[in-house]
């Protein structure tokens, strides 16, 4: 990694989150992918790489602690018995090497010790849970965020794959988890039919299967040719194997289709072998794949290794290299986001990259471009993995004297200056609330499904009740219901369309508060960092109210006579964020905070929403049960029988933090063989010291 600072590589991360989640939606929630595949990936890894070169700077929001995205608005949405997690990507044989070393370390074994893997395609479908209760087929659920998922039930009913009855010796209760998909002459067949019939193309067949699922009509479901293969389980009221392998046969045996190219193997080696026979099939396959997973073998060397955030430490995902192409860049258009990011976007000559047709590519800001030194004209390649838009990966036209291209500094929209922060790479437009291309991205964030979710109220709409002055601000959309009878009268609008977009409305005014507090668009604050605020504070009037204090303790703190600039400025974060005091905010998250209600226009906007009865749900209290639930644990000398990650984990898993050393907040010390130092000073503390057996039996009673 290139040099970097710790206030540049938290800009960055704060823009890598923003960016991901942007895009999770689009490729989990809405099915419409704007980036590749490649594009995604390489964002994850840098994010990654930050959080491994700055621990401490890792956010609440941070793209490491999510899966998927919100289930949609018109599904229903049941929670996983289990949740369902997303898998640790490598794009390297090292990565996969060194996977299998962090097995190993975590579980303490010798250099030599086998570690048997399962490997098999990464088939592009969409993920989807079996839930059988008695044997019979009760509920299918998507992945939705991995917590909750959406409920499709009849659609899955359709598909030819899916038994709806188990035989006599699967468990009473069992849940399958796999990849609904279409095969590649199924997907060619359907966009012929779709031409045919003047419907809507499908980009690619990851696409059509994803809407094909999420359809609210199980019949149209039933025209679509779906297939189904099973790549694991979540609840199983009895196990019948205790490997991976094994519980795969099991499921074969009890009517699932699984891939003929899962195979089981010895360590790293055996693993990449069964990769490059995978890779070098993959064109000739029936289905798309974008790469190949393993998963330790034994199941209770799984639950040793136990989950990350947001993936299990005992598999991993190994991505394929992108695909590409080369074609003429065309022009380069500028558009406006929601905060004034100037985001440029390549628009091409069409290409097929991979078997789908793209047209335009992101070029992510003005350092991307004088990286590539693109001008439009200039011959390119791209790559993609899947997705509909690929990366611009270098310019193949000859270094000649032609002009550069000139990042613009003023707004396309509102002609406002545009202007780079210091540390920033993004160029953002002044305009802030005149702009009109801020505005309306920001009621689109507004009525958005993670959000207020105002079904029926999509970007379409907005920009035409923003064109005709009917909504300029968040406030305005509660007025739409004295405009009934005018709505009604509109272009593509209907008495049944307008009534239910007006009920949708008025049920978004009781939403929780942390979708309130996201749906406000302050700046670096994500669904995650909105959960924390609002659960720490529980009411709106309680957050106000640490605002507004901590507001009027950073009016009143001035720098000492002859304290350096940077002292005060780093003195006056810290009693910020003791202010705000919130698990996870830093000064990044309660500055944009005190930025935004510092400003009187965005305080009326917030005032106009109360008062057009917007009152956001409180957050109920809820105390886990649990001998180490809420309390502090400190782990210190050597542990014989599990490695200190694991024991780390375990603690987390029961709702305890960890921390590295002792202190009077501490409320517990584990201590092995060789404790020192920490071990004396819990006992002058009085603080509560067990050994790894004790620890053991807090871990098995809770």
């Amino acid at each position: 990694m290139a040099e970097i600072d710790e206030d540049a590589a938290a800009t960055e991360l704060a823009g890598l989150a923003a960016k991901i989640a942007y895009h999770n939606q689009r490729y989990h929630g809405e099915d419409a992918p704007e980036i590749s595949d490649a594009d995604y990936d390489a964002m994850v890894r840098r994010n990654a790489e930050l959080e491994a070169r700055f621990p401490h700077l890792r956010r609440p929001d941070s793209p490491s602690l999510a899966v998927g995205s919100a289930p949609a608005a018109h599904l229903s949405k049941v929670a996983h018995a289990q949740a369902m997690l997303s898998l640790e990507n490598a794009f390297s044989d090292e990565e996969v090497i060194d996977f299998v070393g962090r097995v190993r370390r975590f579980l303490k074994l010798d250099d030599g010790a086998a570690v048997a893997l399962t490997a098999e395609p990464k088939i592009d479908g969409l993920s989807c849970s079996l839930r059988y209760e008695g044997r019979m087929l009760v509920q299918a659920l998507t992945r939705g965020d991995g917590a909750v998922g959406e409920v499709v039930t009849d659609n899955v009913r359709t598909i030819a794959d899916i038994p709806h009855i188990l035989p006599a010796g699967a468990p009473d209760i069992c849940e399958i988890r796999g990849e609904v998909y279409m095969a590649k002459a199924d997907f060619a067949a359907l966009n012929q039919r779709q031409m045919d019939a003047g419907g809507k193309l499908f980009a690619n067949p990851r696409n059509a299967a994803a809407g094909s699922l999420r359809q609210i009509d199980a019949a149209v479901t039933r025209s679509r040719p779906l297939r189904f293969l099973a790549h694991g389980w979540g609840e199983v009221s009895a196990m019948p194997a205790d490997s991976q392998m094994a519980m795969m046969r099991a499921i074969a045996g009890w009517g699932f289709p699984l891939s003929d190219l899962l195979v089981l193997g010895d360590g790293a080696d055996a693993a990449l072998a069964h990769y490059r026979r995978i890779e070098a099939q993959r064109a000739s396959l029936p289905f798309d794949i974008d790469g190949v997973v393993y998963k330790v073998d034994r199941l209770d060397w799984q639950a040793r290794l136990g989950f990350v955030a947001r993936a299990p430490r005992w598999a991993l995902a190994h991505k394929f290299p992108a695909e590409q192409a080369s074609t003429t860049l065309l022009a380069i258009d500028i558009q406006v986001g929601r905060t004034g990011k100037l985001t440029p976007v390549a628009r091409l000559q069409p290409v097929t990259v991979g078997g789908v047709v793209v047209t335009n590519a992101t070029l992510h800001n003005a350092d991307e471009i004088a990286r590539l030194g693109v001008r439009p004209g200039d011959t390119v390649r791209v790559q993609r993995a899947g997705d509909v838009i690929p990366q611009v990966l270098e310019n193949l036209t000859p270094d000649e004297e032609r002009p550069a291209f000139i990042f613009p500094d003023t707004c396309p929209e509102c002609d406002s200056d545009a202007v780079r922060e210091e540390g920033e790479v993004d160029v953002r437009c002044t305009g802030g609330l005149i702009c009109p291309a801020q505005r309306v991205e920001r009621l689109r964030h507004f009525v958005s499904r993670r959000a207020m979710e105002i079904e029926g109220l999509g970007l379409t709409h907005i920009e035409s009740f923003f064109a005709d002055g009917i909504v300029k601000a968040p406030a305005d959309i509660y007025r739409l219901k004295a405009q009934r009878a005018a709505l009604i009268e509109r272009e593509r609008w209907a008495e049944t369309s307008v009534d239910n977009l007006l009920r949708a409305i008025e049920a978004s005014k009781t939403q929780p508060l942390d979708r309130f507090l996201f749906a406000l668009g302050i700046r670096h604050v994500g669904e995650v960092t909105a959960r924390d605020l609002a659960r720490r504070y529980r009411s709106f009037d309680g957050f106000m109210a640490v605002v507004d204090a901590a507001l009027a303790r950073r009016a009143a703190i001035v720098p000492t006579p002859a304290e350096p600039d940077r002292k005060f400025e780093l003195r006056r974060q810290r009693e910020i964020v003791a202010a705000i005091d919130t698990e996870n905010v830093g000064p990044e998250v309660a500055g944009a905070l005190l930025d935004f209600f510092a400003e009187e226009h965005n305080r009326a906007a917030v005032a106009d929403l109360i008062a057009m009865g917007v009152a956001p749900a409180d957050v109920v209290h809820v105390t886990r049960v649990s001998e180490v639930s809420g309390k502090t644990v400190v782990f210190t000398g050597s542990l014989e029988t599990m490695s200190r990650d694991e024991a780390k984990a375990q603690a987390q898993a029961l709702g305890a933090k960890t921390a590295g050393s002792v202190s009077a907040k501490t409320d517990l010390v584990v201590a092995g063989p060789g404790a020192g130092s920490k071990l004396k000073k819990a006992e002058e503390l009085g603080i509560r010291v067990i050994d790894e057996a004790g620890w053991a039996e807090i871990v098995a009673g809770a």
